[in-house]
């Protein structure tokens, strides 16, 4: 029997596969490379911090929202809005200001969410002395006869705010908001929620 080519010899020596005679490459085994240990806890750690990272994007996004301000009663422009939480005094306060006729004449018949702050909570007192409005004898805001367009604007309502609702409001000269019984107290069926500026 003839010496085996070397080559094979130390192929053999070596521990692999089987070179055939006519020089074809070795069979493959179909296996295919695995993960260490190490690096199986690495994928493991990546996929669980995406789906969490997704998750709290997803729980996010169903308690907020952005809003834009389009009037300037208030200095800022763009909210970020965390829904179903009531107020606190001075919160910026997202709420839905009704369908009085004034309010569809001036926002539309789905008028947006407007912004205001609150400066009345549930207990709080609203008084008026002349055209000043004041909660708890601190003078909030102004009211005016009539609309810039010269429609009457009908004095909001005075006394203690009622559980579960706001006098909102700004100190704007030509603020629409709780100081006109068009929109009088806000209350938690057309509470949005809070507004946190962030422009």
């Amino acid at each position: 029997m003839a010496n085996p080519d070397p080559l094979l010899r130390s192929a053999q020596r070596k521990g692999f596969a089987r070179l055939l005679s006519d020089g074809e490459p070795p069979a493959t085994t179909g296996r295919t490379r695995r993960l260490s240990t190490g690096g199986r806890l690495m994928a493991i750690a990546a996929i669980c911090l995406v789906a969490g990272a997704l998750s709290a994007a997803s729980k996010w996004s169903e308690n907020h929202a952005l809003m834009i301000n389009v009037t300037d009663s208030l200095p800022n422009w763009a909210f970020v809005v965390e829904a179903r939480r009531f107020p606190v005094r001075g919160d910026y306060v997202v709420f839905h200001p009704g369908h009085d006729p004034i309010t569809v004449k001036y926002f539309g018949a789905k008028p947006a969410a407007f912004t205001k702050i609150a400066l009345g909570l549930p207990g709080d007192t609203v008084t008026r002395i002349g055209n000043d409005v004041h909660v708890n004898g601190k003078r909030v805001a102004t009211i005016k006869p009539m609309t810039k367009r010269g429609d009457r604007l009908v004095a909001g309502p005075l006394g203690v705010v009622p559980e579960g609702c706001i006098f909102a409001g700004t100190p704007h000269k030509d603020g629409f908001d709780s100081r006109y019984a068009h929109i009088g107290f806000v209350c938690r069926d057309r509470l949005v929620g809070t507004g946190q500026p962030i422009l």
